[in-house]
């Protein structure tokens, strides 16, 4: 009799393992000579070196297709275990495959020049008003970097300027305070990594979330870098962290012009790195409207409703400047 270790170490257990070990339960069924137990990432068998070894092979090709898919279905497993090719999976024009194997790919034109100018560019400028899938197309390309080991590390920052509401006022410490900030980074993340293993990249820094602040004097080589929210940023903060750029990494820089938080009396950054960078090469520039708007349908009316206010208090303002003149 033989003992052998197979460690699951590309996908997180839970998935690999399925709902109430469900997976786990069926592999040790299709294996009836092996004596199996599983704890945590580590499954321990015993019984023919010969049996031993096939089940480590085949365990290997389901972990492959759990981290390719995010998920493991029974039918995969019996075909896998059984020599027979899984049913295939249509990927074209997927990104990932998110949670639950929902595969996450372009919603629409300017989705798709963001995925391709990614492969093509160094750096990215996806510009646009809320809700056109900006920020989350920009994780989804970073995570498949990740997955494909195009890059070692996710880098995801924000600026952290208040919209009506101060920093210090919030409760808790440093971490607690700027949370709130970086929250929508998160969410888009844990749409995409199971839970156990997206815990694992924060706790060893292969995906880091901080503010802008915190990149001066860096930098950041093999990863991908990801600044949202950068119409929010300032002229310096801006050159400081397109600098920041380093040996096989790509930048994406997400923002939206209609909403700067900055007081007036300050330039946003990213309207003026605009102006600079537009037609250097190596650089794109995605520029996402109101018809790219994929949240609720009411998103795109509210866009609407606040843009034919601002025009109006725009033309009573110069309507009142002549009165003067």
């Amino acid at each position: 009799m033989n003992e052998r270790i197979v460690i699951i170490d590309k996908v997180d257990p839970q998935t690999f393992y399925g709902v109430n070990n469900n997976n786990i339960n069926l592999i040790r069924n299709l294996f009836p000579k092996l004596r199996m137990a599983a704890r945590g990432n580590v499954v321990k068998v015993i019984g023919e070196d010969s049996e031993t070894a096939q089940f480590e092979r085949k365990i290997k090709e389901l972990e492959a297709y759990a981290a390719k898919y995010n998920k493991l279905p029974e039918d995969v497993i019996i075909d896998v275990i059984k020599g027979e090719p899984p049913k295939p999976v249509n990927a074209e024009g997927v990104i990932i495959f998110g949670q639950s194997g929902r595969p996450i790919a372009p919603r629409n034109a300017n989705q798709s020049k963001m995925v391709k100018s990614f492969a093509k560019n160094d750096l990215t400028f996806a510009l646009g008003p809320a809700g056109t899938g900006k920020t989350y197309i920009a994780i989804a390309l970073a995570v498949q970097a990740l997955k494909n080991k195009a890059c070692k590390r996710i880098i995801l920052s924000r600026p952290a300027v208040e919209a009506g509401e101060k920093l210090g006022f919030l409760p808790g410490d440093m971490k607690d305070k700027i949370d709130p900030y970086l929250r929508p980074l998160y969410d888009a993340l844990e749409d995409m990594i199971p839970q156990l293993k997206l815990k694992e990249y924060m706790e060893n820094d292969t995906i880091q979330i901080a503010p802008l602040a915190f990149m001066r004097g860096r930098t950041l080589n093999d990863a991908v870098i990801i600044l949202d929210e950068a119409q929010n940023t300032t002229k310096h903060q801006m050159k400081m962290f397109l600098t920041r750029l380093g040996v096989n990494s790509r930048m994406i820089i997400t923002g939206d012009a209609t909403q700067i938080d900055l007081p007036r009396t300050v330039q946003s950054g990213l309207l003026q790195s605009l102006r600079i960078l537009r037609g250097v090469e190596g650089i794109g520039i995605i520029e996402y409207e109101k018809k790219d708007i994929v949240r609720h349908p009411l998103v795109q009316r509210i866009v609407d409703a606040y843009e034919a206010k601002e025009k109006k208090v725009d033309a009573e303002f110069e309507e009142n400047l002549e009165k003067i003149k």
